[in-house]
């Protein structure tokens, strides 16, 4: 087992094991500030698109508008055409590496999990991908969501061999 310093910890390093992006062997500070740079600039774009906004949110939830659901909408059908591309041409990483997409298993914690998920979006009006950029728009009290989700990701992982995956 190869037990390469990531960090000032010794973690194996084995391809199983080395799956998160955030985990590469060789990956310096340096080129996670590419990273840092892209979710800015995604921010930026998702306030300017009013996908942050809480009350298009709220108007989704309400069936009052179908402005998210566009969005949503498109996004899953860029999606698509994207992964059949990958597939049909092979197309590889920047580092050249072949891009795997694993077949994915139908199990009922995903209904469970999405319930309680968009329960939670409705409820506070962000999901993941908007909390940094609300918190970043100076929505503060959505600080309250974010520790809210962190806390709910390490009781999932804490508890997730007991629930119904």
């Amino acid at each position: 087992m190869n037990t390469n310093k990531l960090s000032d910890k010794n973690i194996p390093l084995t391809p199983a094991e080395c799956e998160a992006p955030n985990m590469q062997v060789g990956e310096k500070k340096d080129s996670l500030l590419k990273y840092l740079i892209v979710g800015v600039l995604f921010g930026i774009v998702f306030v300017k698109a009013e996908i942050i906004s809480w009350f298009r949110i709220q108007e989704m939830f309400r069936l009052q508008s179908f402005f998210m659901y566009g969005v949503i909408g498109s996004a899953i059908l860029v999606g698509l055409i994207s992964i059949q591309l990958i597939k049909r041409f092979d197309i590889k990483t920047i580092s050249g590496e072949k891009v795997k997409i694993g077949n994915k298993e139908f199990r009922k914690g995903q209904i469970i999990g999405g319930f309680i998920f968009g329960l939670g979006w409705a409820i506070t009006g962000a999901c993941p991908g908007p909390l940094f950029a609300q918190i970043g728009s100076g929505f503060t009290v959505v600080l309250v969501t974010l520790l809210s989700a962190i806390a709910g990701t390490w009781v999932y992982g804490k508890y997730s061999d007991k629930l119904p995956n």
